[in-house]
């Protein structure tokens, strides 16, 4: 049976440390390299993967198509308007076909429900790229941050302040497996997936919701945000407004600790979630964030494959 990454839960706590620890060891043996040149060992030379996109995408489609080339295999783009997934083929076919063609799928789509249909007929992995649902590989590389930046998973204490989305629900299913802590401030309506809640709060993380945005980072090690309207979504007035309390600007960070870190899976749009100040600071990580998902994805990949 093909080994799938749809969420976070697929690979398990441990499997997800051991990606860390490999993403920590192939960046180091990577000092001097030119972006395009292969790893010294070239775990996956001679592999394809198949990159399907049915959202536009900066950072995934880049950072995984170098992740391929650093491994040594290759990587081929795919979306809807110029395949027959537009046309009507069913996701069941094209995952019967693909995995007779290549050695593995990652696919970045709207409905959660495709991603589970497309690894239910798959015989190669199927690894997702983002959902509406969650972004587990976005999270793989946050956690790659945090601690490149000197923070220990273990009792971490994790704001969140905005919208309760995707890339939300899939912190959230870290912080159970991983057992640090997150306290997430959004607006009322705007809470997160009640599923991802009940999950890490029974794997022992310590969660906070509330609907003030000053509780959310009081003595936070780690902020995150997102933008506050998601692809796909109209860019509706009343929501923005809702939302506008919990920008990240210094008046808020000045409630975090001194050394608190900022996150943010971009793009964003400053002077909504996060001020240019923010941004730009000591404090903001987001461009070794970015970076780190070529590190992130690469042992995705190799657990995937069952390198790891």
């Amino acid at each position: 049976m093909a080994r799938h990454f749809l969420d976070l839960s697929d690979a398990g706590g441990d499997a997800v440390a051991a990606m860390i620890n490999d993403a920590i060891s192939r960046k180091a043996g990577r000092s001097g390299f030119v972006k395009g040149r292969a790893d010294s060992d070239k775990p996956l030379d001679g592999h394809v993967l198949a990159m399907i996109f049915e959202k536009n995408s900066t950072r995934t489609r880049v950072s995984f198509d170098i992740a391929m080339r650093q491994l040594g295999g290759t990587a081929l783009v795919m979306d809807a308007a110029s395949t027959q997934l537009g046309r009507g083929e069913t996701v069941a076919d094209t995952a019967r076909v693909l995995s007779r063609m290549v050695d593995a799928i990652m696919i970045r789509t709207d409905d959660h429900a495709k991603i589970e249909e497309m690894a239910r007929h798959a015989s190669v992995p199927v690894i997702n790229g983002l959902t509406d649902r969650s972004h587990p590989c976005q999270i793989v590389a946050d956690l790659l941050t945090v601690i490149e930046r000197g923070k220990a998973l273990p009792g971490l204490e994790v704001a969140w302040v905005g919208d309760g989305n995707n890339v939300l629900s899939s912190l959230l299913e870290a912080a159970g497996l991983m057992k640090f802590n997150v306290r997430v401030g959004t607006p009322k309506g705007y809470e997160p997936d009640a599923e991802f809640v009940r999950n890490a709060r029974a794997a022992g993380s310590r969660l906070t919701l509330t609907d003030d945005a000053v509780e959310a980072v009081k003595d936070a090690d780690v902020i995150v945000t997102d933008t506050w309207v998601s692809m796909g979504q109209e860019h509706a007035a009343d929501k923005l407004a809702a939302m506008a309390p919990f920008q990240v600007n210094n008046a808020l960070m000045s409630h975090a600790k001194a050394d608190a870190i900022f996150l943010h899976c971009l793009p964003a749009h400053l002077g909504e979630e996060v001020t240019e100040d923010v941004f730009e600071s000591n404090q903001s990580a987001v461009f070794l964030e970015a970076e780190n998902r070529i590190h992130a994805q690469k042992s995705i990949l190799l657990w995937a494959f069952e390198r790891l």
